[in-house]
């Protein structure tokens, strides 16, 4: 049964999400239509664009994506410390640049004398966008809403663009983290699109191969890798351990690779404590989509307890994939 969005998501349980847009029947995000020839590769930039935007916005970091042919795919942070960290002015700018705001909204803006009244209300419409800058649904919301219409307009129709709501799994520790940023930066080679990480455009991994250590100006901003914790809210490993992992898996997950190079197993995987067999049936394809939240079993078990539930689905397979 379909289970209610603020059941799902809960800073609670961790701020850490996996989301998935994928668009109805043979409509096309990007690439290119085999039936008509039309290509629609100049739609991955919308994409990235329009997250760009929502990211001087919203307070959610982005820690992986990849841009494909039908959907996109997500690895999102919630900040709840910047968002509650805002003044009431900057609030209202960032909301202000996705929506244009009641007229009092507006009035406040352009400096107008307002009574105490009216400058309470506009304090609690500033409340009410704060929450929504750390909202994973808003975020969603504002990026697939303004990529429909765009695309919608092209092909001259109305209608749906996107299946009726976003995907979206909990990552309940690192380990879970890890593991689907790994699965989203892999989806061009396991779609054949993309021999190695380096070739594989629009994703995460290729930006981080490609900057290394610093941003460029039109890059997306990416959630850092500091094993030193120097800052608290960064991923803590290595993004060069991160890199062999990806490129490990990449190679061992391949067609004609059946299996696994053991003497090439980065160190990271025996870090996590998770098994390399177990490991290579998670990246394949639809290994990570088994359940609506990964982690340790230990975090499992205790989600399961703070919500009330009995039962995941596929929690019994990654409890024996992440342990």
């Amino acid at each position: 049964m379909t289970r209610a969005r603020n059941q799902i998501i809960s800073t609670a349980d961790t701020p850490y999400y996996h989301c998935i847009a994928r668009c109805v029947r043979r409509a096309f995000l990007c690439g290119e239509d085999s039936l008509t020839g039309q290509s629609y590769e100049h739609r991955r930039q919308w994409v990235i664009d329009r997250l760009k935007t929502l990211q001087a916005v919203f307070c959610i970091e982005l820690c992986a994506y990849a841009v494909m042919s039908n959907h996109y795919h997500l690895v999102l942070s919630i900040d709840e410390t910047r968002v509650a960290d805002l003044t009431l002015d900057e609030v209202i700018e960032r909301w202000c640049v996705l929506y244009k705001g009641p007229l009092l909204v507006q009035r406040y803006r352009a400096g107008e004398a307002l009574g105490i009244a009216e400058r309470q209300t506009v304090s609690e419409i500033a409340e009410t966008w704060r929450a929504r800058l750390a909202d994973i649904s808003w975020f969603m919301r504002s990026l697939n809403e303004y990529i429909a219409r765009k695309a919608n307009q092209e092909d001259s129709c109305r209608g749906h663009f996107w299946e009726a709501r976003f995907k979206s799994q909990a990552l309940l520790d690192e380990q879970a983290l890890l593991s689907c940023m790994a699965y989203v930066d892999l989806n061009p080679i396991r779609a054949g699109i993309a021999e190695t990480p380096e070739q594989s455009a629009f994703t995460s991994v290729k930006q981080r191969i490609d900057t290394q250590q610093e941003q460029e100006a039109t890059a997306l901003t990416l959630k850092r890798f500091d094993p030193r914790q120097a800052e608290t809210a960064a991923i803590s490993y290595d993004l060069h351990d991160y890199l062999e992992l990806v490129d490990y898996t990449g190679r061992a997950i391949h067609p004609t690779k059946r299996g696994y190079i053991t003497a090439d197993t980065p160190p990271i995987l025996a870090r996590l404590g998770i098994d390399t067999d177990h490991w290579l049936q998670l990246m394949r394809p639809q290994g990570i989509h088994i359940a609506t939240v990964i982690g340790h079993s230990t975090r499992i078990e205790g989600y399961l307890k703070r919500h009330q539930q009995r039962h995941i689905a596929g929690a019994t397979q990654l409890k024996r994939l992440l342990q």
